[in-house]
């Protein structure tokens, strides 16, 4: 399979033929190899329009849903990001082709190991990755220019409004465990708080002490 024509027709119909139109997140999109973070025996799926499982009962997001979270920070390229659920590693190397320093925090050991050796492997130095609950974020590197979870809450954790930069934005999935609607919400400079609700989806659950306390 020639996965550079799989990524390139999947940029065309799945991400700009939905109406992404940021050419930061299509050209970081065009460029990771989003097959080198599945199963090699799921690699020739990598690039459907579909999420995929990654074991330990987690997922790689459909395409299209990356790109979408990836536009709604907004991001120019200097920021600092906080993603909260790394899981295979896809959507933190998307962030650090769109933004400045990256952090991202995993929960399951085995996947975080994972990713950080695939990120390793494509040279991603500016994404720093630790295993923890990262449902209420990462304090001790707060300040956030953009925070982006990647897995469905049951509502805006305030810890992470809480470790936005003046102007910052946070996606994320809210709602019940079974659908949710992707929110963007900023800290405005004067201290208030904007909400705007995107398009309805589906994660997995946000697993911790800011989100849902089981997987049952």
């Amino acid at each position: 399979m020639n996965f550079d024509i799989a990524r390139k027709r999947m940029v065309e119909s799945q991400i700009i033929g939905r109406g992404i139109t940021d050419r930061r997140v299509i050209e970081a999109m065009l460029k990771v190899p989003r097959h080198l973070f599945v199963e090699e025996a799921m690699a020739a799926q990598a690039y459907s329009d579909s999420p995929l499982p990654i074991g330990e009962k987690q997922t790689i997001s459909q395409p299209f849903m990356v790109a979408l979270m990836t536009e709604l920070l907004h991001l120019k390229g200097t920021e600092k990001v906080l993603e909260v659920g790394t899981g295979s590693g896809y959507q933190a190397a998307i962030l650090a082709e769109t933004a400045g320093r990256v952090y991202t925090v995993e929960r399951i050991r085995p996947l975080a190991l994972r990713a950080r050796k695939v990120l390793d492997s494509l040279g991603y130095l500016t994404i720093n990755l630790k295993i923890d609950d990262g449902s209420g974020g990462w304090e001790g590197e707060a300040p956030f220019d953009a925070i982006m979870v990647t897995a469905g809450a049951p509502e805006v954790p305030q810890s992470l409004v809480e470790q936005l930069a003046p102007g910052g934005r946070l996606v994320i999935p809210v709602g019940s465990q079974f659908e949710q609607v992707l929110v963007r919400i900023t800290r405005n400079a004067d201290g208030t708080i904007t909400h705007e609700e995107s398009v309805g989806c589906r994660f997995v659950k946000l697993v911790g002490k800011c989100g849902w306390l089981s997987e049952e």
